[in-house]
């Protein structure tokens, strides 16, 4: 991924970085392509390896210690939507 280095003169661009710092969000082109407009402020990465074995992986993610106490806390601390809500927010029923 290539970072690219937003000018102060562009305003619009700067009002809509703006905007995603508090909240993330969806722009749609003309042509109905989405992008994802986010902060990575608070973005937390975890280093599972980088093999071409798809076993070993498993087993390294499996024992990444960092990375389960950080799902666990996720777990433990954020709210839960149902799965039918979600398929009816999705319109999917």
């Amino acid at each position: 991924m290539k970072t690219i280095n937003v000018s102060s003169r562009a305003k619009s661009l700067n009002e809509l970085l703006k905007k995603a710092r508090r909240s993330g969000m969806i722009l749609q082109s003309s042509d109905g392509r989405r992008f994802i407009l986010a902060s990575l402020e608070s973005w937390e990465g975890f280093k599972v390896g980088h093999g071409d074995n798809f076993s070993q992986e498993v087993k390294r993610t499996g024992q990444n210690k960092e990375l389960f106490e950080f799902l666990d806390k996720r777990r433990r601390s954020s709210k839960r939507i149902p799965l039918a809500k979600v398929k009816e927010q999705l319109g999917l029923n």
